[in-house]
């Protein structure tokens, strides 16, 4: 490759098309820009602007806009300039032991629909997949948007996911270990396609939408058949070298054999299914006086909250989110923090998902709109 220099006019005409097409999409929202507005937003000379809009036109990433309401002609109108959100499509997909989630977004991340599918926790890994396809092929029904608008799909899914998409180990989901994954949908969607482990999602998700907005070092746990963390360090998420960090569910190996289906057994049966409706009517009869349901609460929660603490110890956020199970959860708010107070140094803030079932898909939509976004605005070397 050869050396870039302040001379080169190509790497000169991406610098200056990024910095126009932040300055468009920043304003996504409000009036529209004329080239004026827009040389003296980037600095950039006004004959620089107009150049790199025309491109931006012929691209389909700008649109001229007609004149405001209520504006006040004197001669000819200035030409205002638009970023257009509508040129393509986002979609962040879950695909969980129960449900497959769909969400579609624009270019803005504004959300134009989702569709959320039931599945059976036993289907394996192609009728999982061919649930997600036509969960896909009815929200861009719904939505009318063509497939071909898709620029990026994120996937949040239980496992240890590799960086191609593959996932390592899924012991959640039939026939998931081992699964390339990325691979699989890549063949699907014909666009970059971003696979990540859902706690990793849903913490994503959490800092840009939910209770995490504003912090930069936090725990999302998620409570589900497996417990599962997601963690950001520093603003950044945290992977770790295999991409298994977080994995709290698999602290029972250190010699605690009991799984969440024994510990919320109320009869001494494994509790069956493990979903949100069966774990929140264990919860509802526990609050409703049920002595057996109780224990079994306890059991759980005690468990949960040992998990997270050792987590807390080693990477001191200062914000623990709790998600997962939705119903129910507001039962470990208490003794989480009273753990959490007992055994840190400086115990971090415990506060509940703000979405809730959502949160998983939402991530993979933010991580496929982070993709969209270095497409658009970095500046790399042309083929």
């Amino acid at each position: 490759m050869g050396q870039l220099t302040g001379r080169d006019p190509s790497l000169l005409r991406r610098i200056n098309s990024t910095v126009v097409l932040r300055a468009l999409r920043s304003e996504v929202g409000r009036a529209p820009l004329t080239l004026s507005d827009l040389a003296g937003a980037t600095g950039l000379s006004r004959p620089t602007v107009e150049g790199v809009v025309e491109g931006l036109l012929d691209a389909g990433l700008v649109a001229e806009a007609g004149e405001e309401p209520g504006e006040v002609r004197r001669g000819r109108p200035a030409r205002r300039f638009r970023f257009r959100a509508e040129a393509g499509h986002a979609l962040g997909v879950e695909i969980g032991v129960h449900r497959v989630g769909t969400v579609l977004s624009d270019l803005t991340g504004r959300r134009a629909g989702t569709v959320v599918r039931g599945i059976g926790e036993s289907d394996g890994a192609d009728e999982r997949l061919k649930q997600t396809h036509e969960a896909v092929a009815e929200l861009l029904r719904r939505t009318g948007v063509p497939h071909t608008s898709l620029r990026a799909v994120g996937v949040g899914t239980p496992g240890i996911v590799e960086a191609d998409g593959t996932v390592r180990l899924g012991t959640a989901l039939p026939g998931w270990t081992g699964l390339p994954l990325g691979e699989r949908l890549r063949s699907f969607f014909r666009c970059p396609v971003l696979v990540d482990n859902d706690a990793n999602a849903a913490v994503l998700a959490e800092s840009w939408q939910g209770a995490a907005t504003g912090s930069e070092d936090v725990v999302m746990v998620l409570a589900g058949l497996s417990p599962g963390a997601g963690s950001m360090i520093g603003g950044r998420l945290h992977r770790g070298h295999g991409g298994a960090a977080g994995e709290i569910g698999a602290l029972h190996l250190l010699g605690r054999e009991a799984t969440p289906e024994h510990l919320l057994s109320t009869n001494g049966e494994p509790l069956h299914p493990l979903d949100e409706a069966a774990v929140a009517e264990v919860f509802a009869r526990a609050r409703g006086g049920d002595e057996r349901a109780a224990r079994a609460m306890e059991r759980f929660v005690h468990r949960l909250v040992h998990d997270v603490a050792a987590l807390v110890l080693a990477l001191d956020p200062e914000l623990v989110v709790v998600g997962g199970w939705a119903a129910g959860l507001d039962d470990v708010l208490e003794p989480l923090r009273r753990e959490l107070a007992r055994c840190c140094l400086r115990p971090p803030r415990v506060a509940l998902s703000q979405l809730g079932g959502a949160a998983v898909a939402t991530g993979a939509l933010r991580l496929a709109l982070d993709q969209v976004e270095s497409d658009l605005f970095s500046v790399g070397d042309e083929d």
